[in-house]
């Protein structure tokens, strides 16, 4: 292998600033390096083996980093845990994944208490940065440790809990294949390479920097800031991430790539002209996105405003998946791309039998090499496969040249008189509105259509919410969208509920309209 990877770029140049907090406090690569090595000695003088679990509860920053660099050269699978979640709800992560250790951060010191507590994790198992009460503190693990590089080192995991339409969420393990570390390390950045993203430390270059913009418990921020950080790239935090602020940071650290989903376009597109204008944005080169489909127009809007960086790609916590270069999505507007390299994608009906292209099926895919399993739930891992593709519930068809375009999630269609209608669909024209800063379209029950179409809004800033906006809201839709796809009524929220990454909690919307009947899907 050559000299990509993390531990090997920190050992050749120890003095490179691999990561910088929301705060502004530089971090070289040698500092990293030494304190992940510190805990690993640490977690091993508790016991820790290959193949054991460790959780963390931390926001976005180098504490977490150090866990993830930890666990991905001590053969273990470090789970991140979402801060949104409750006690209960984080004590089951921790119990379900079998963690070994539980380290958590004092900012979440109420709810990770109560989820330690609901684990019964063993109380000297449980470290908090900070102070967290019932927890010893990070530093009693790592005093005293050596700083050098641990003995029979072993690549380790990421084991993302993934949140599921249905159920407790399931943890996506996938095998341990005792690779160096190192060789681990450099394989993974074959993630940022399908992008055209060369490594990050050409000699007599400014190095690349990576901004991570969302929630660091997410896969993909996870995935794409760790490969940034193999191939030598300095990773920039963000805590809260606030559209100037993005601005400011990208201009201020030149930042090169990025990982970001569409409701950041959309409060970015928002934001004045005078305030975008302030902004020198031009060292980006790859904002790459997913998560969510974005609508036409704002993509449009993005690369008018920041040229052609703007890339897109479609993948699961389980594998992926489809690439959209910016020159792929202006041919074929609306496309999440055509299939990796390693990947296969086959779309199907509901008996399982492939469809003509063009035509909407469940979309199965396939990454070579990477077979995973939820843990603990061989009935959900093998629910999800055709043969050996998987699903997440996704619906879309392909073209004649194998272009992937998304319809909706299953679970989210509605089926009124009949008639498949995608809401996805519905959204995207509603939410080119100047008056609207968010939107959800979903059905709810109707005794004579079985379903009807209801949309939730989001007002934008200083937009008062009533019968009068919702008219003009529908009539906005005249000649854009045919009349059975119009919603029958809309109804308007303070603030729509989402997770940082983007992802629409549509099921906290529905659920109270469908009480006392049953959906079909």
């Amino acid at each position: 292998m050559g000299s990509l990877g993390f531990w090997r770029l920190a050992q050749a140049d120890p003095e490179w600033i691999a990561a910088v907090d929301p705060d502004g406090t530089e971090y070289t690569a040698g500092e990293l390096l030494g304190r992940a090595n510190r805990l690993v000695h640490g977690l091993r003088d508790l016991g820790l083996e290959r193949n054991d679990g460790i959780c963390g509860l931390v926001p976005n920053g180098v504490d977490g980093l150090v866990l993830y660099l930890a666990a991905l050269q001590a053969g273990w699978y470090y789970t991140p845990v979402n801060w949104h979640l409750t006690g209960p709800e984080i004590g089951y992560i921790v119990a379900d994944s079998e963690a070994k250790a539980f380290i958590v951060h004092e900012r979440y010191a109420a709810e990770g208490a109560r989820g330690a507590e609901e684990s019964g994790i063993d109380p000297r198992r449980r470290f908090a940065i900070g102070a967290v009460e019932g927890f010893r503190p990070y530093e009693e693990l790592v005093a005293g440790q050596p700083d050098s590089l641990p003995a029979d080192r072993s690549n380790g995991a990421t084991m993302h809990y993934t949140s599921g339409t249905t159920g407790q969420p399931k943890g996506v393990r996938r095998k341990l294949m005792g690779l160096d570390p190192d060789d681990s390390a450099e394989l993974l950045t074959f993630l940022l390479g399908l992008f055209g993203i060369p490594p990050g430390r050409p000699a007599g270059q400014a190095p690349q920097a990576h901004l991570i913009t969302s929630p660091n418990y997410h896969t993909a921020v996870t995935q794409f800031g760790g490969t940034a950080l193999n191939m030598g790239h300095t990773l920039v935090y963000m805590d809260r991430w606030e559209a100037e602020d993005c601005l400011r940071v990208i201009q201020q650290y030149e930042i090169t790539n990025t990982h970001m989903v569409p409701t950041h376009f959309k409060r970015l597109l928002s934001l004045p002209k005078d305030v975008r204008e302030r902004y020198d944005v031009s060292s980006m080169k790859w904002a790459i996105h997913a998560a969510a489909p974005c609508p036409v127009p704002i993509k449009h809007q993005m690369l008018d405003w920041w040229g052609d960086c703007i890339w897109e790609y479609y993948a699961a916590t389980e594998g992926g998946g489809t690439i959209a270069s910016p020159q792929d999505w202006l041919a074929h507007p609306g496309t999440v791309g055509n299939a990796w390299p390693i990947s296969e994608l086959l779309i199907v009906n509901d008996d399982g039998e492939p469809v003509p292209t063009g035509t909407p099926g469940t979309i199965y895919m396939k990454m070579a090499g990477v077979e995973f399993e939820y843990k603990g739930d061989q009935e959900k891992t093998q629910k999800n496969r055709l043969k050996d593709h998987f699903t997440v519930g996704d619906i879309g068809y392909l073209t004649e040249d194998g272009f992937l375009f998304l319809s909706d999630r299953k679970s989210d269609m509605i089926i009124s008189g009949g008639a498949n209608i995608y809401p996805a669909e519905i959204e995207n024209e509603i939410i080119l509105h100047a008056k609207v800063a968010d939107v959800a379209v979903f059905g709810i029950p109707d005794e004579e259509w079985g379903e009807q179409i209801k949309a939730v809004v989001e007002p934008a800033a200083g937009i008062a919410p009533g019968p009068e906006l919702a008219a003009e809201l529908l009539a906005s839709l005249e000649g854009r969208l045919a009349k059975m796809k119009w919603p029958k009524t809309i109804d308007f929220i303070e603030v729509m509920p989402r997770e940082p990454n983007g992802k629409l909690l549509k099921r906290k919307l529905r659920d109270p309209y469908w009480k006392d009947h049953e959906r079909a899907i």
